[in-house]
């Protein structure tokens, strides 16, 4: 019997179609039919491309694990540049044989993605946890200090202790609990790609409630950074609760008398 399109269509969309009615479907003359099979050989191709992207991310998880960890959790951060809103850091502990596909650095994912992900991990996930240092802490202690308190206080607020850390760019010495620091982290590593992803849009989330209460400075686009449209609410409203008041040009308009407008 031959399919109609519409089956052919409903067919290939199947997670692991018969494989010998595939091989027929490939011999199948029809325009349509071929097309259908193309767009399913390029879907496959790419599940091929990010399951063995992921395998190449897991390295220094089965390193852990290999050594006899079993509870491996990856750190990042992400807000060190915005001019306004809090550091965040999430803490993100998965499953020795977790997969999410085209998981990777949340900067190089589409905001789409990166939600679809969210959803996924923190589901999914053995533990997480997200910290925020806000923007008075952030001035008391600098921002990279204020960083590495949002990624220290995101591991000690985990449900579960954690046997090693992996983390992104920022050294952990003499800590508690064994760790391994590397820069571009997000990009090599599932367990801190994680983290990066879970950190993002919990604080893109954030600025976008605080665009709400602070309407003039498009938080809700830019998540506090240095936009042409966020630098002239600046210097029309002048800065709000939340702007840092060590960074520039914020130092300088508060010396010039635009102090909070709220």
């Amino acid at each position: 019997m031959i399919m109609k399109i519409s089956e052919v269509k409903e067919f290939l969309e199947q997670e692991t179609p018969d494989k010998d009615i595939l091989l027929k479907l490939r011999t199948d003359e029809r325009v349509g039919v071929q097309k259908l099979v193309e767009s399913y050989d390029k879907r496959q191709e790419k599940k091929f491309f990010y399951k063995k992207e992921y395998e190449k991310k897991s390295f220094y998880e089965n390193k852990c694990y290999n050594r006899g960890c079993k509870y491996i959790c990856g750190i990042d951060e992400v807000g060190r540049g915005p001019l306004a809103g809090p550091v965040v850091a999430a803490a993100v502990i998965l499953k020795k044989d977790s997969y999410f596909e085209g998981l990777n650095d949340s900067k190089k994912l589409s905001k789409k993605k990166r939600e679809e992900l969210f959803e996924q991990i923190t589901k999914e996930a053995v533990a997480y946890s997200i910290c925020e240092v806000d923007n008075i802490e952030i001035e008391k202690y600098n921002i990279y200090n204020a960083a590495r308190i949002a990624m220290m206080r995101a591991v000690e607020k985990l449900d579960i202790k954690p046997d090693f850390l992996l983390i992104d760019a920022m050294p952990f010495e003499n800590y508690s609990i064994p760790n391994f620091s590397m820069i571009k982290g997000d990009e090599k590593s599932v367990s801190i790609a994680a983290a990066s992803v879970v950190a993002k849009v919990y604080r893109d989330n954030l600025m976008e409630k605080y665009a709400k209460e602070y309407p003039y400075y498009d938080f809700e686009n830019n998540a506090g950074y240095g936009t042409k449209k966020h630098l002239d609410a600046l210097e029309k409203y002048g800065v709000s609760p939340i702007h840092r008041r060590d960074f520039e040009p914020i130092k300088s308009i508060i010396k010039g008398g635009k102090n909070e407008q709220y």
